[in-house]
């Protein structure tokens, strides 16, 4: 079984970015010990191409590799999973009471989900290969699943992904929070209404959903990065694309962060430590939090 590159070296940037970073993004304990004996091996393959990030750096195997993680690797996924965990936070008191990941990959809030989530019940939703690779390395880690996760083994290209939630017990009754982080980069346009239109009929009104999408101003380096993970980019869009896509499929825009708005909010701490390993959003990859309603204007 061949695995998730994409979803392999972001699990390495946040494993590196908690252990090196003085004031982390984002914190992972579980990162690493999930990663096992990958972190080293992925570690060693960065630093090696340091020539295609950064012609002419100069330095050592660390430097090179520091280097690649602080500019490239990590801004996206401790970006995305400080924004998604914080927005959850507000929302528990509000009243959700399910969480929907969708693409969950080897995300690793089940397992590590603070006291405020306990009586959440959590479904994750991956496809066969990606759900069976995760639950091997949860046991290899020996990371126990808590009794409030659900694994869901479905693929979103299928058209009756959601009938899979529904027999693992997710209710349409109950306000949830949908995370979409990391996967409308690899939906085809086409297939991004479909997964919303699903969604609206999922979710109550009130549920959230968040996700971060590319625009036409997504670096050559990530779109060379995700072709040769072999997950290549699908689609690009603007934020007036998305003013108009989402209310046309039952969910407003309640909050919107450009790269310059997630630098500022979420890696302003980091930077003042450490100047040096200063960190900026990736460049062309905005959030968004939706608010399902049931009536639109």
């Amino acid at each position: 079984m061949q695995e998730n590159m994409t979803a392999l070296v972001s699990l390495f940037a946040r494993a590196w970015h908690t252990e090196h970073a003085l004031l982390p993004v984002h914190t992972d304990p579980l990162a690493r010990p999930l990663l096992g004996e990958h972190y080293d091996l992925i570690a060693r393959h960065m630093a090696q191409g340091i020539g295609y990030f950064s012609p002419g750096f100069e330095g050592t195997e660390e430097d090179a590799l520091t280097h690649i993680v602080t500019r490239h690797l990590a801004p996206s996924p401790v970006g995305r999973s400080a924004f998604w965990e914080d927005a959850l936070r507000t929302a528990v008191p509000l009243g959700t009471t399910q969480v929907l990941l969708l693409g969950a990959g080897y995300d690793t809030f089940p397992y590590r989900q603070p006291k405020w989530a306990e009586g959440l019940t959590i479904f994750e939703l991956d496809r066969p290969e990606d759900q069976s690779g995760k639950l091997a390395r949860l046991e290899r880690a020996g990371i126990p699943i808590p009794q409030n996760v659900r694994h869901v083994t479905a693929d979103l290209t299928d058209p009756d992904w959601s009938a899979a939630l529904t027999e693992a017990g997710f209710s349409p009754k109950k306000s949830t929070f949908c995370c979409l982080m990391g996967v409308v980069h690899y939906l085809p346009r086409t297939l991004f209404p479909k997964v919303l239109s699903t969604l609206r009929d999922l979710m109550p009104t009130g549920s959230s959903l968040v996700f971060d999408y590319p625009t036409p101003r997504l670096s050559q380096v990530q779109i060379d990065l995700a072709q040769g993970a072999g997950e290549p980019i699908r689609g690009l869009y603007t934020f007036r694309e998305l003013e108009f896509l989402l209310p046309r499929h039952g969910f407003l825009v309640y909050e919107h962060l450009t790269p310059a708005d997630i630098t500022a909010r979420f890696f302003a701490g980091h930077n003042a430590l450490s100047p040096n390993r200063a960190m900026e959003a990736a460049p062309g990859v905005n959030y968004c939090l939706g608010v399902k309603k049931d009536r639109m204007p």
